[in-house]
């Protein structure tokens, strides 16, 4: 169902391969009690068939991508029934004996609602008694919208949402007075001083300066705006449309990487990655470095990472000691870099150290990479969207980077570049993505970086 579509990545990954690993042992479970090898005497083409349509119908009625509480357990249910009696319908009973068939079906349809009861039921106990509420928001206004979707979210994921408030001007009814933190005015106060995540803005979209300070606000402070329509004048931005149940939710910008589904998938490659780089390349570097000039193997300097926390980024050192100088950027011919050096830059292996920050979580191996703390100063108060990039955790190598943004930036436009390409990064962001970004990289290793110097 599309209304579902905006859920996860990775569960449109993973789930599919579990449902056609069940559907297989079903068709293997069928052959064995069978007692004549049915399945690969000639039906192996009609498991091809069984499992491609399954994958068809199950994306458009089987509601496969939810695992939250947000759907329950009676709506997975039914959605499963309707698809399978679809399915047969489709299929047809003419491929094989009735029996085989009726087997096949009830043993894949056993099989798929378990499977996917069980991984609900994990995926509901571990947020309700180990992991932190994904989302801490508040509510700005007490509308018939704004009331609705804290009795939703209340409903259907307690463990998972944290409501910290409404504010609101106009009455309140009495069963939330309660959560009434204060009137409108002192929202941002408020998510300044307390942990949030996400503000939902319930009040008439006719507010115009009001929903452009809250927008401005929420970049600002790396939250999530989200808008509980009304439709009537939207705040100029581009605008999606994700459904809570039958609730629309309007959200200034798409942001794939704040699905936890999708954070762990990322976070499982990039620690298996990361410790394979560094098991193969780094000791014979550093032998290198070390006996084509005096001073140490690594070179350190803080760089701001995600929502401009500091961190201490590792890269192979590639220039002669000058604690004085370490701040410029360099430039062409920079008298700083040693010989050894220019190779190490050109080919970018003087950022293999930075796969230890990436072990620790100050990194990832894909993502906007972080420029110098100068550069923040620089371009942080001129350019708004700017920040943006710092929504995430910074990468080894980027999308901006593998479209030739990289290097100097003194050309007019050069950081504004470099920066939209960092947040297509951010709205488009699909594992399929990282992976050709670094196969780029890997290319543009070996051709030799123009920029790099």
């Amino acid at each position: 169902m599309e209304r579902y579509a905006h859920y996860t990545d990775s569960s449109r990954l993973i789930l599919p391969i579990l449902d056609i690993s069940i559907i297989l042992g079903a068709f293997r479970l069928a052959d064995f009690w069978a007692t004549r090898d049915w399945l690969f005497a000639g039906y192996a083409p009609f498991f091809v068939v069984f499992a491609l349509l399954w994958l068809i119908l199950s994306q458009q009625y089987a509601n496969i991508f939810r695992l939250d509480r947000l759907i329950s357990y009676g709506e997975k249910l039914y959605y499963l029934l309707r698809t399978f009696l679809l399915h047969a319908l489709l299929l047809g009973v003419r491929w094989m004996p009735w029996l085989p068939l009726a087997t096949v079906y009830g043993l894949a349809l056993a099989g798929v609602v378990l499977g996917r009861f069980a991984l609900a039921f994990c995926f509901r106990t571990y947020q309700r008694h180990l992991a932190a509420p994904h989302s801490r928001f508040v509510i700005v206004g007490a509308s018939a919208s704004g009331q609705e979707l804290y009795h939703f979210l209340r409903a259907h994921d307690p463990a998972g949402t944290q409501c910290k408030g409404f504010f609101a001007d106009e009455p309140i009814p009495l069963a939330l007075r309660h959560l009434l933190q204060g009137p409108v005015a002192e929202v941002k106060a408020y998510c300044q001083r307390i942990a949030v995540d996400e503000i939902y803005f319930a009040l008439p979209l006719t507010r115009q300066d009001l929903l452009d300070d809250l927008s401005s606000f929420a970049t600002d402070n790396f939250l999530s705006l989200r808008i509980v329509p009304d439709y009537p004048g939207t705040i100029g931005q581009a605008v999606r449309v994700p459904h809570y149940d039958h609730l629309q939710v309007l959200t200034v910008r798409r942001e794939p990487l704040a699905l936890w589904t999708n954070v762990l998938l990322k976070r499982a490659f990039d620690v298996g990655f990361s410790s394979l780089v560094i098991g193969l390349l780094l000791p014979p570097l550093a032998l290198a470095i070390k006996l084509d000039s005096p001073g140490p193997v690594f070179f350190k300097q803080l760089r701001p990472g995600r929502r401009n926390r500091l961190f201490p980024c590792y890269k192979l050192r590639t220039m002669h000691t000058d604690p004085a100088r370490a701040e410029l950027q360099a430039t062409r011919a920079d008298p700083r870099v040693t010989r050894l050096g220019r190779y190490l830059r050109r080919y970018n292996l003087d950022e293999l150290p930075q796969f230890f920050n990436v072990l620790l979580g100050h990194m990832s191996v894909v993502g906007p990479r972080p420029n110098m703390i100068s550069r923040l100063e620089e371009y942080a108060p001129h350019m708004r969207t700017y920040q943006l990039r710092h929504a995430v955790m910074p990468g080894i190598t980027g999308y901006a980077q593998v479209n030739g943004h990289r290097g100097e930036t003194r050309a007019p436009n050069a950081m504004k570049l470099r920066v939209e390409y960092d947040l297509k990064y951010l709205e488009n962001w699909t594992f399929g993505l990282d992976m050709q970004i670094i196969l780029q990289t890997l290319r543009n290793m070996l051709r030799g970086e123009k920029n790099a110097f």
